[in-house]
């Protein structure tokens, strides 16, 4: 959040936020490299997720903060709902895609995130939504939290990765 960054380096925070998040789609297409489509979608632990489920999540996740991003640059501290991922209609459909067209879609976006990130001013990030579980919640928060959650997804991933490969 905001009051996280020290006065007056508030850009190199966030140019660091940027490229963390550049950095982590690089380790999700590293972590699912070379597995076939069959592979992507087995569940190596029963009742867990996939690599492509996975994947699938870190999508649908980034695009809702996404929105949050944009309602927040866009709007005065519009009201942000919680995003529940249970019986998400848009996680399923993303789900239909090949693990290919996932990733690609899924990174494409990634990087049109981060230079969108890029772009915004210090006072940009300080824009702010109201969001019922936190009591502070603005861009830069928002991109923390999508990082933090990204970064357990992506040890996930090596963890599943690992017995995914023989």
């Amino acid at each position: 959040m905001s009051d996280y960054a020290e006065p007056g380096r508030s850009n190199g925070l966030h140019a660091k936020l940027a490229a963390r998040l550049r950095d982590q789609a690089h380790d999700i297409r590293r972590l699912v490299a070379g597995l076939d489509e069959e592979a992507l979608a087995r569940r190596p632990i029963p009742d867990k997720w996939s690599l492509k489920e996975v994947v699938a999540h870190l999508w649908r996740v980034q695009e809702v903060f996404e929105s949050r991003i944009e309602a927040m640059l866009t709007r005065t501290k519009p009201v942000l709902a919680p995003y529940e991922p249970e019986g998400d209609p848009e996680f399923a459909v993303k789900l239909n895609r090949t693990s290919a067209d996932l990733l690609d879609e899924f990174l494409g976006e990634r990087e049109e995130l981060a230079a969108l990130l890029e772009s915004l001013s210090p006072g940009d990030w300080r824009h702010r939504g109201v969001q019922p579980e936190y009591r502070h919640y603005d861009v830069q928060f928002a991109v923390e939290c999508l990082a933090y959650h990204e970064a357990h997804h992506i040890y996930q991933m090596l963890h599943r990765r690992s017995l995914a490969v023989p």
